[in-house]
């Protein structure tokens, strides 16, 4: 039997890693357009990210307290059950950014969260109705902000239409710094907080805290380390979602970036913890697709959708097995 102390640390670092990871593959739902664009270097952008990803850390606890207590009962699950969860999680979300593949740390975190639960105690501790709202909720945000980003650019060229394109370039650049740093601090939003939730739970778990109330260094240590990873970026991610999905502009990069910061911001408030991932590249396919629908590149699409597709069995799967293993320890 591993000391409590023990087990609470291994957890919170595990938690710490697992959010470098998220910010890391992240960095390019922050960033991609406007490197894409060529507006800001990759250096100014990913510095850029990485502070708004903190500030944003900042903004609202509310997802934390979903993934907290939303997904599975913390009263029955171990220290085990979150390092499993948390090792399938960092797993998932290295080699899919050393692929390029831009995927849904929210999906990766939830699978392995959902199966190392039942490894632990089998379906009645998961918690079907938060469950439900949540993979509502990220199968919406794509077909959102494909939609949203695509009426926005449809606007955009409507009332430009007369403009010669180097004039309206020229415009929308400083907008599209704007729009990536409401991106960048969107993102931090959403997707801080469930390395903030997953800390929360554990401390729950293991009877340091009395109830789901996130404490004020999870807010901080969590918001740091999002914004390291998402400082050391993940190029081959920023390559495929910037550069290798669609034909992107400035107009195309402000529109993208800020129908799906509208989006995330909203949702955050409400608790929902969506995908960062799913919401940027729905609104990328939108604005590629306002032109003609050939300025998708589909191949490309598809492998990130299968990606996506993958993800939650895929993680679910690996956390099962990996507490299989670990429960010797127990």
């Amino acid at each position: 039997m591993l000391d409590p102390i023990v087990l609470i640390v291994v957890v919170v670092v595990l938690a710490l890693i697992f959010d470098f990871t998220n910010g890391w593959n992240d960095s390019a739902n922050a960033v991609a357009t406007v490197i894409g664009t060529r507006t800001l270097t990759p250096l100014k952008a990913v510095l850029m990210a990485a502070v708004l990803n903190v500030a944003g850390a900042f903004f609202s606890t509310a997802v934390a307290k979903t993934i907290g207590e939303g997904i599975v009962d913390p009263d029955n699950v171990t220290q085990l059950v979150i390092v499993a969860t948390l090792l399938a999680a960092i797993i998932w979300n290295t080699v899919m950014t050393f692929l390029g593949l831009p995927i849904s740390a929210s999906h990766g975190l939830i699978g392995a969260l959902v199966g190392a639960a039942v490894a632990y105690k089998g379906f009645e501790v998961v918690q079907v109705n938060g469950i439900t709202l949540i993979l509502v909720a990220m199968l919406i945000s794509p077909l959102l902000g494909a939609l949203v980003a695509y009426l926005m650019m449809k606007l955009i060229r409507e009332i430009f239409a007369n403009s010669p394109p180097s004039k309206v370039k020229r415009l929308f650049r400083p907008l599209q710094i704007l729009s990536a740093a409401f991106m960048s601090f969107s993102h931090g939003t959403s997707d801080a907080q469930k390395a903030m939730g997953i800390i929360t739970m554990a401390l729950v778990a293991g009877g340091f805290l009395d109830k789901v109330e996130v404490p004020f260094w999870v807010v901080l240590s969590a918001g740091l380390t999002m914004g390291l990873g998402t400082a050391i970026g993940g190029w081959r991610v920023i390559k495929t979602i910037g550069m290798r999905l669609g034909h992107l502009d400035t107009p195309h990069g402000f529109a993208a970036e800020t129908s799906a910061a509208i989006l995330l911001s909203t949702v955050a408030k409400l608790g929902i913890p969506v995908s960062t991932t799913h919401t940027i590249t729905g609104s990328i396919i939108g604005v590629s697709a306002s032109e003609r629908l050939k300025g998708v590149r589909w191949g490309i699409a598809g492998k990130i959708i299968y990606a996506w597709i993958f993800t939650l069995p895929g993680t679910g799967l690996m956390a099962y097995l990996l507490y299989q293993v670990l429960q010797v320890l127990e």
